[in-house]
């Protein structure tokens, strides 16, 4: 299993989520990012939902990798991304806040 679920209680334009692990005995901190896309915000660039998508996820920090992408209403669509992590020989180097071991 490499995925554990976690219901984080309410969505605010944009939200950081850090989450403090041990796996086999080492504390990892893993960074996360929801952001709330608003379709209104798109209107004059294009009417096609998927399009506008893939634009921000395509234009998106290329320092975080997408996790998810959430159930859209008429107005927004909820979209989570994870922090990347740099692996090095022996473990992984803290990136810009992403892993730690400890």
């Amino acid at each position: 299993m490499r995925e554990v679920v976690l219901q984080i209680p309410s969505f605010e334009a944009e939200q950081n989520i850090d989450i403090d692990v041990k796996i086999n005995g080492k504390k990892r901190t893993m960074h996360y990012r929801v952001e709330i896309i608003e379709w209104e915000d798109y209107d004059g660039e294009s009417s096609d939902k998927v399009e506008v998508l893939k634009r921000v996820i395509k234009e998106h920090d290329k320092d975080w990798q997408l996790v998810q992408i959430g159930i859209p209403t008429d107005k927004n669509i909820p979209i989570m991304f994870r922090k990347k992590m740099e692996k090095l020989q022996g473990g992984y180097k803290k990136s810009k806040s992403c892993l730690e071991i400890i």
